[in-house]
């Protein structure tokens, strides 16, 4: 199914797996403030929509991203970008609502600044061999406002996040996989296959209990291990009651695969 296609950002959903491209090409898909209200929107619509269980949010062209149009957005950024009305926010640090359903990032070629943000802000990343990253904010005088400073030391370490936020220096796939940054690195052609392939993978499982595990990761990651124990019981309870459950414990007596409706 087509979802409605916008200047900068296009939407296609193919079952229950959202994709969501930068479509900027001529500017190396470089976010100005269209294009970061749009993927605002994208990403509500991805939200809002009860058949999209997976986002994967790519670059078309042979970039992901060039980073921040440092003219044209910059300013808005700082003092205080907040996600148009209907919108979601796809960096987690600015006004406004997440989306609590998985979202994959697939990138390639360019991968400089905000775009390395909005992987640290997903919860899988896969990337093409030739795909190259910098956050080069303190070469412009600028720091990193999109999250690195708040992520990037949680998923690589200390002297591993400042090796790189500190110098603005670039580094290839082979060193974000080190980093713990992507998760797979492929060829060019397999990435977006690949991405489709684990999303209908993790759309295949039950909606309630992909979300549940989400949103209890996520309130471990920022509340703490004791803020997300104490939600553990009431999440399991109310799950046990859920369609989707009893569906589960069928499909497993009957030996086959779940046929899971997110009720």
């Amino acid at each position: 199914m087509n979802q409605p296609c916008s200047s900068r950002v296009s939407r296609e959903r193919h079952g229950h797996v959202l994709m969501i491209g930068l479509d900027r090409v001529a500017k190396r898909n470089a976010f100005d403030l269209e294009l970061l209200n749009e993927l605002s929107l994208a990403y509500g619509e991805f939200e809002a929509d009860s058949e999209a269980r997976v986002a994967v949010v790519f670059g078309h062209g042979e970039h992901f991203t060039a980073g921040l149009d440092l003219v044209s957005a910059s300013v808005s950024l700082a003092q205080g970008w907040q996600t148009p009305p209907g919108g979601c926010d796809p960096w987690g640090v600015f006004a406004g609502p997440r989306v609590s359903k998985p979202v994959i990032v697939a990138a390639q070629g360019y991968c400089l600044t905000i775009g390395i943000e909005l992987m640290l802000a997903a919860d899988i990343n896969l990337c093409a061999s030739n795909t190259r990253f910098a956050q080069k904010e303190v070469q412009r005088g600028l720091l990193p406002f999109g999250g690195a400073t708040l992520r990037l030391h949680q998923v690589a370490g200390w002297g591993n996040a400042m090796r790189w936020l500190l110098t603005g220096d670039e580094f290839d796939a082979h060193e974000a996989l080190h980093l713990g940054l992507v998760q797979e690195v492929m060829a060019s052609e397999d990435l977006l296959p690949r991405a489709i392939e684990l999303a209908e993978r993790i759309a295949r499982q039950a909606p309630l209990g992909v979300q549940a595990t989400l949103m209890s990761a996520r309130q471990a990651r920022y509340e703490g291990e004791t803020a997300a124990a104490q939600g553990l019981q009431p999440l399991a309870k109310k799950l046990l009651a859920s369609e989707d459950a009893k569906e589960g414990v069928r499909s497993m007596i009957e030996k086959r695969p779940g046929v899971f409706k997110g009720v």
